[in-house]
Formats: structure tokens, sequence, C-alpha cells
């Protein structure tokens, strides 16, 4: 590609065979957010740690991002209101539900549903144990991205 990548991974950090890490071998060149703990995500953390690698990869980046790491980039977009290339946001998880876990995450609720500044797909599955289609086209109206499932 010729403009760069983002991974943000969700909880745990998308181990070795997550799609997310089987796309970044292939892609050598892909940055990954880092953050201190991946199992007690602070949404502040993965906040900055987009905003970091933004301000380094530069306007023209592309976000790919897989569950709580959505989350982040909502929070991140609102906050700092910066341009990118573009997101994609893969199965964006219900704070509400019982199978997320609230226990090991801070901040990331109220999740922000204002309109994204810069384009956006959020992928969606029905069998997602951590948010039904509806709830992914709630948020992908609320940040006027498309909805793809």
């Amino acid at each position: 590609m010729d403009y760069p990548v983002l991974v943000i991974p969700g909880h745990g950090n998308s181990g070795p065979l997550h799609w997310q890490s089987l796309w970044q071998q292939r892609q050598p060149g892909w940055a990954r957010i880092e953050v201190g703990n991946w199992d007690h995500a602070i949404c502040d953390d993965w906040v900055s740690a987009i905003d970091r690698e933004v301000a380094g990869l530069g306007e023209n980046t592309l976000l790919v991002a897989h569950s709580l790491g959505c989350l982040a980039v909502a929070h991140w977009a609102i906050r700092h209101s910066t341009r990118v290339r573009g997101a994609l946001l893969v199965a964006v998880p219900d704070p509400s539900t019982a199978a997320f876990p609230s226990a090991d995450t801070v901040g990331f609720s109220p999740l922000p549903l204002a309109r994204l500044p810069f384009p956006s797909t959020v992928v969606a599955s029905s069998n997602d144990p951590y948010a039904g289609i509806a709830y992914a086209r709630s948020c992908a109206e609320a940040w006027a991205a498309s909805l793809s499932k």
C-alpha cells in the first residue's frame, strides 16, 4: 500500500493467529499500537497510543481496528479531531453486554456516538458474542460509517 496502516487490536492484543496479526505479518511495514497492559485496558492509554502512532505516521494513515480497538478509535477521534485516511472497524463491542470484559476495562463507556471526522466502515457478523447487528448498525449510523455484514 502507498500509505501507512495502523493496527489497533482488541483486548488481549489479538494473538498470533488472529486475522490482524496474520495481515500484519504479510505487511511488515504496518504499525501496531503499544499499550502498557493489554489485559487491563484503560481507554486513556489506548487513545494516547493511537495519537502517538498517528502523529508519527501522518494524516494519510489507515486505521485497522478490532473489537475494543474500535471503541478506542471512536474515543480518539472525538478527543483529538484528527483526520486520517480512514478506518476499518471490525466487531464493535457493546459495553452493556454481559460478555464485555468490563472488569478489565476502564473508561470505554459511554461510547462517543458522534460523526467520525474520516471515512469509516463498520464490519459486523450475526454471531458476534459482544454485539449484534443492530448495535453495529447504530454505531455505524452515529459515526456516519458504512456497514458491512
